[in-house]
């Protein structure tokens, strides 16, 4: 598949509405069938553990992956299938979850300034500081209007990420209230996933349609030209980790690092 013609059905354009509603969480956007796809998906992979090895040689950029979600749309399953194929050495993984009070007492945005990756390096959040503008919201636990000054001030620590030489790619699995419900049930039925359920998982879906609202905003509000935000249908999880990492790939690629010359002649030394 051409990933031009991916990106631009996933891709929220800078400045114009994000537009759920109009937004199909079963879509396959054209790919291949699933068992083609996913074998597709994990030679891609692999070709992500190529370009990251040149990325934490070259040791001057950084690559930050945001993905946000609903409970249940698949940001650990993501993970794993984008990126455990990446050699360990270069690949953080941050989970966002409930702030300390260590936390609370300081900026919401430290956390994630603390987590955001090295020069040489691709860091993941699962979940982010984008919690601050969709849990908080609707929980209301600020005042409104410090959460409108909230959306500049992410917009502005994103691009300062940027300019300092971290490219940034987000991510909302979109997940329709229909399949999330069934994966709730599952983690309800399956012993091996109690420990994935959260009784406050329920007061959550029983204000969808407020987070719905929240993820709206936030994506309409935060998509930039240094910061897209991709809504990826989620309901299909082949399809949506064949998005995640069709997309991580072509940035990887886009950002072309290389291995950096040597200090030294090679072919002047020998080992005995």
């Amino acid at each position: 598949m051409d990933i031009a013609h991916l990106v631009e059905q996933v891709r929220v354009t800078p400045g114009q509405p994000a537009r759920l509603a109009d937004r199909d969480p079963r879509a396959k956007l054209g790919l291949p069938d699933e068992d083609a796809t996913k074998a597709e998906t994990a030679e891609i992979a692999r070709g992500i553990d190529v370009l990251q090895d040149r990325l934490y040689a070259e040791g001057r950029r950084a690559l930050l992956v945001i993905l946000q979600g609903t409970d249940t749309s698949g940001k650990d399953g993501t993970i794993r299938a984008v990126f455990n194929e990446t050699g360990p050495l270069g690949v953080t993984a941050t989970p966002f979850r409930r702030p300390t009070e260590d936390d609370l007492a300081h900026d919401y945005l430290r956390r994630a300034h603390i987590a955001a990756p090295r020069l040489g390096t691709i860091g993941i959040f699962n979940r982010s500081h984008y919690e601050d503008v969709l849990v908080v919201k609707v929980r209301n636990l600020v005042p409104a209007e410090e959460i409108e000054r909230r959306y500049a001030q992410i917009n502005d620590f994103e691009r300062m990420l940027t300019e300092n030489g971290t490219r940034i790619l987000k991510f909302m699995l979109h997940i329709s209230k229909e399949r999330q419900a069934e994966r709730l049930r599952d983690r309800l039925e399956d012993p091996t996933k109690y420990w994935k359920f959260d009784p406050g998982d329920l007061e959550d879906r029983a204000r969808w349609d407020e987070f719905m609202a929240a993820y709206e905003a936030a994506v309409t509000r935060c998509s930039t030209a240094y910061a897209p935000w991709h809504v990826v249908p989620a309901d299909r999880k082949w399809v949506r980790n064949a998005v995640v990492a069709r997309v991580v790939r072509a940035t990887l690629k886009e950002m072309d690092p290389q291995y950096p010359a040597p200090s030294w002649a090679p072919g002047t030394y020998t080992i005995t």
